[in-house]
């Protein structure tokens, strides 16, 4: 027997975000599809996932739940928007501290555009920089600093420090917005405005990873505009970019990882369109079976628009910097320190 159906009858059984789910649903692809736009990625989660396991939702509960919401909506007359309103409405669907958490971003000067500014701060000088704070603050910083780029920041702390930044950040609560303000204002006037006069290269890393992602045609005129007018952070932003054809630094095993990793049909139209020597590398670490399959798919392939290469290219690259992203492979650097001798 199949899973039973869940039936959802009883209004008082619905969360907030179950009920919103509820008027999407009801108000048709078209509309709510329009409505959802104007939700941010976080809500709109909540409510897909709400929308995924709603089960069948009565006639007369869709019936209640859009009474209920249009009388309020007619009653409402003119509306006030605060902090106060809006958190109080938070309260209704987000756990308290999200909703701690989100407020305190609205409400300070700086916001969440610093925290934001603070997770794209290379992770060795933020760690060299917190290393010198109360542990109290550098854990109140990390704390509002996105995950993945707090733990990169944690594990370069000296061991003795890091053990005591990990018990305030265990032991941390709600974090007084007096004090959230005097450490954004600190954060603002010491710490980045010093960074950036310092290390702007990672306005060129950052420039880097951006046109990694545009189709090299459009690229090539980016880069003829460019050379004329900034030819030196031209020239480093070439340096720092990682191109398909970087793919033939990556040691046999690395390559064999991607190889698997790609979809085989996007893989034979990269080949397709690439030089010999290219295609003759991705072939050589490949099983006998394996590149005769890929050999027969590129020979029996029609003619290919150089942009659809392009794009199958970028796709493979993508794929390689995620894997380097989560380690699971390394890309060596362009220069000869680090070039592998076998």
């Amino acid at each position: 027997m199949g899973t039973p159906i869940k039936i959802r009858e009883n209004y008082k059984s619905l969360t907030g975000v179950e009920k919103s789910a509820v008027i999407f649903l009801a108000l048709g692809e078209e509309r709510g599809s329009r409505l959802m736009e104007r939700l941010d990625e976080d809500e709109i989660r909540l409510v897909s996932r709400a929308m995924a396991t709603l089960g069948n939702v009565t006639s007369n509960l869709v019936e209640t739940l859009m009474r209920i919401f249009t009388e309020r909506f007619a009653n409402a007359g003119s509306v006030i928007g605060s902090y106060d309103s809006t958190e109080r409405m938070l309260n209704r669907f987000l756990p308290a501290d999200r909703v701690t958490e989100i407020m305190g971003e609205i409400r300070g000067p700086a916001g969440r555009t610093m925290w934001e500014k603070m997770s794209n701060v290379n992770e060795g000088v933020l760690a060299s920089y917190l290393a010198g704070e109360y542990p109290q603050t550098a854990a109140v910083i990390l704390s509002k600093m996105r995950a993945d780029h707090a733990a990169k920041v944690l594990v370069l702390l000296p061991p003795a420090i890091r053990t005591e930044v990990i018990e305030r950040m265990i032991q941390i609560e709600s974090v007084q917005r007096e004090v959230l303000l005097d450490i954004e204002s600190i954060l603002h006037n010491e710490f980045m405005a010093n960074y950036a006069r310092t290390h702007g290269n990672d306005s060129l890393e950052r420039m880097a990873d951006i046109f990694n992602r545009i189709d090299r045609e459009t690229l090539t005129e980016i880069f003829d505009d460019l050379e004329t007018v900034m030819p030196e952070p031209t020239q480093r932003i070439k340096q720092l970019m990682f191109t398909f054809e970087d793919l033939m630094r990556l040691d046999r095993v690395s390559l064999q990882a991607v190889i698997r990793r790609c979809d085989t049909g996007q893989l034979a139209i990269a080949l397709k369109g690439a030089p010999a020597a290219q295609r003759d590398h991705f072939l050589s670490v490949l099983s006998e079976r394996a590149r005769l399959i890929l050999l027969d798919e590129i020979e029996n392939m029609g003619p290919l628009r150089m942009r659809d290469v392009n794009d199958a290219q970028a796709e493979i690259v993508r794929v390689a910097k995620a894997m380097a992203d989560d380690g699971t492979i390394i890309i060596p650097q362009s220069d000869d320190a680090d070039t592998v001798v076998y």
